[in-house]
Protein backbone atom coordinates (compact mmCIF):
# COMPACT_ATOMS: atom_id res chain seq x y z
CA UNK A 1 0.00 0.00 0.00
CA UNK A 2 1.49 3.11 -1.13
CA UNK A 3 1.14 6.10 1.74
CA UNK A 4 1.76 9.64 0.90
CA UNK A 5 4.68 11.43 2.96
CA UNK A 6 3.33 13.43 5.99
CA UNK A 7 4.60 16.57 4.80
CA UNK A 8 2.72 16.05 1.48
CA UNK A 9 -0.25 15.42 3.33
CA UNK A 10 -0.15 18.51 5.83
CA UNK A 11 0.27 20.67 2.36
CA UNK A 12 -2.87 19.49 1.29
CA UNK A 13 -4.26 20.19 4.43
CA UNK A 14 -3.17 23.66 4.47
CA UNK A 15 -4.38 24.62 1.39
CA UNK A 16 -8.04 23.20 2.11
CA UNK A 17 -7.66 24.87 5.59
CA UNK A 18 -7.01 28.42 3.57
CA UNK A 19 -9.57 27.74 1.48
CA UNK A 20 -11.89 27.06 3.99
CA UNK A 21 -11.13 29.92 6.16
CA UNK A 22 -9.95 27.46 9.10
CA UNK A 23 -7.84 29.86 11.11
CA UNK A 24 -7.01 27.43 14.01
CA UNK A 25 -6.47 24.30 11.80
CA UNK A 26 -4.58 26.49 10.09
CA UNK A 27 -1.97 27.39 12.37
CA UNK A 28 -1.70 23.98 13.71
CA UNK A 29 -0.98 22.97 10.37
CA UNK A 30 1.19 25.37 9.85
CA UNK A 31 3.17 24.77 12.95
CA UNK A 32 3.50 20.75 12.05
CA UNK A 33 4.74 21.69 8.84
CA UNK A 34 7.45 23.91 10.04
CA UNK A 35 8.46 20.94 12.68
CA UNK A 36 8.75 18.41 10.17
CA UNK A 37 10.58 21.05 7.36
CA UNK A 38 13.42 21.92 10.30
CA UNK A 39 13.72 17.99 10.97
CA UNK A 40 14.08 17.21 7.35
CA UNK A 41 16.59 19.99 7.18
CA UNK A 42 18.30 18.56 10.27
CA UNK A 43 18.78 15.50 8.75
CA UNK A 44 19.77 16.15 5.91
CA UNK A 45 17.51 13.80 4.25
CA UNK A 46 13.82 12.92 3.81
CA UNK A 47 11.98 12.02 6.79
CA UNK A 48 10.99 8.19 7.23
CA UNK A 49 7.57 7.13 8.97
CA UNK A 50 9.70 6.80 11.95
CA UNK A 51 11.37 10.17 11.99
CA UNK A 52 7.75 11.96 11.09
CA UNK A 53 6.29 10.14 14.00
CA UNK A 54 8.92 11.19 16.38
CA UNK A 55 8.47 14.58 15.77
CA UNK A 56 4.39 14.81 15.95
CA UNK A 57 4.89 12.70 19.05
CA UNK A 58 7.32 15.44 20.01
CA UNK A 59 4.37 18.24 19.34
CA UNK A 60 1.06 16.25 20.96
CA UNK A 61 3.89 16.06 24.30
CA UNK A 62 4.48 19.75 24.05
CA UNK A 63 0.56 20.90 23.83
CA UNK A 64 0.19 18.25 26.57
CA UNK A 65 2.70 20.20 28.79
CA UNK A 66 1.93 23.57 28.02
CA UNK A 67 -2.35 23.02 28.28
CA UNK A 68 -1.06 21.71 32.04
CA UNK A 69 0.58 24.37 32.92
CA UNK A 70 -2.34 26.94 31.48
CA UNK A 71 -4.82 25.43 33.53
CA UNK A 72 -2.65 25.71 36.72
CA UNK A 73 -2.16 29.18 36.17
CA UNK A 74 -5.70 29.67 35.87
CA UNK A 75 -5.20 30.33 31.80
CA UNK A 76 -8.30 28.44 30.47
CA UNK A 77 -8.42 29.99 27.22
CA UNK A 78 -5.03 29.08 26.07
CA UNK A 79 -5.27 25.77 27.28
CA UNK A 80 -8.39 25.00 25.08
CA UNK A 81 -6.42 26.47 22.63
CA UNK A 82 -3.27 24.00 23.21
CA UNK A 83 -5.80 20.92 23.18
CA UNK A 84 -7.20 21.89 20.12
CA UNK A 85 -3.59 22.02 18.66
CA UNK A 86 -3.45 18.40 20.60
CA UNK A 87 -6.50 17.02 18.66
CA UNK A 88 -5.34 18.10 15.45
CA UNK A 89 -2.06 16.47 15.78
CA UNK A 90 -3.52 13.27 16.60
CA UNK A 91 -5.56 13.27 13.79
CA UNK A 92 -2.33 12.55 12.14
CA UNK A 93 -0.68 10.01 13.93
CA UNK A 94 -2.07 6.34 14.29
CA UNK A 95 -5.21 5.14 16.94
CA UNK A 96 -3.22 4.48 20.64
CA UNK A 97 -3.67 0.55 22.21
CA UNK A 98 -6.90 -0.20 23.48
CA UNK A 99 -6.13 -1.18 27.06
CA UNK A 100 -6.02 -4.74 26.73
CA UNK A 101 -4.04 -4.14 23.85
CA UNK A 102 -1.25 -2.90 26.24
CA UNK A 103 -1.85 -5.10 28.84
CA UNK A 104 -1.31 -8.29 26.22
CA UNK A 105 1.45 -7.09 24.52
CA UNK A 106 3.51 -6.33 28.25
CA UNK A 107 2.37 -9.61 29.25
CA UNK A 108 3.75 -11.19 25.60
CA UNK A 109 6.92 -9.03 26.47
CA UNK A 110 7.56 -10.36 29.94
CA UNK A 111 6.98 -14.23 28.67
CA UNK A 112 9.27 -13.88 26.11
CA UNK A 113 11.94 -11.90 27.86
CA UNK A 114 11.63 -14.37 30.87
CA UNK A 115 11.68 -10.99 32.60
CA UNK A 116 11.64 -11.23 36.44
CA UNK A 117 12.66 -7.92 38.26
CA UNK A 118 12.17 -4.47 37.60
CA UNK A 119 15.74 -4.82 36.41
CA UNK A 120 14.89 -6.39 32.98
CA UNK A 121 12.66 -3.47 32.61
CA UNK A 122 14.50 -1.96 29.63
CA UNK A 123 14.27 -5.26 27.72
CA UNK A 124 10.26 -6.13 28.60
CA UNK A 125 9.57 -2.20 27.09
CA UNK A 126 11.36 -2.66 24.16
CA UNK A 127 9.92 -6.05 23.57
CA UNK A 128 6.46 -4.29 24.47
CA UNK A 129 7.09 -0.93 22.45
CA UNK A 130 8.14 -3.73 18.99
CA UNK A 131 4.71 -5.68 19.59
CA UNK A 132 2.75 -2.38 19.14
CA UNK A 133 4.48 -0.99 16.09
CA UNK A 134 2.26 1.33 13.81
CA UNK A 135 0.43 2.08 17.75
CA UNK A 136 0.66 5.50 19.34
CA UNK A 137 2.34 4.45 22.27
CA UNK A 138 2.35 6.19 25.77
CA UNK A 139 5.56 5.85 27.21
CA UNK A 140 4.64 6.61 30.74
CA UNK A 141 1.45 4.79 30.82
CA UNK A 142 3.68 1.56 29.56
CA UNK A 143 6.09 2.16 31.76
CA UNK A 144 3.62 2.35 34.57
CA UNK A 145 2.55 -1.06 33.52
CA UNK A 146 5.82 -2.92 33.13
CA UNK A 147 6.53 -1.89 36.67
CA UNK A 148 3.19 -2.97 38.18
CA UNK A 149 3.40 -6.00 36.25
CA UNK A 150 7.45 -6.47 37.55
CA UNK A 151 6.77 -5.03 40.96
Amino acid sequence: MFRMPLLETIQKDITAAMKAREEERLGALRMIKTALQKQQIDSMKPLDENAEMQVMNMLLKQRREAADLFRKGDRAELAAKEEAEARIIESYLPSAPTAEELDRAVAEAIAETGAASQKQMGQVMKAAQAKLAGKRVDGKALSELVKAKLG
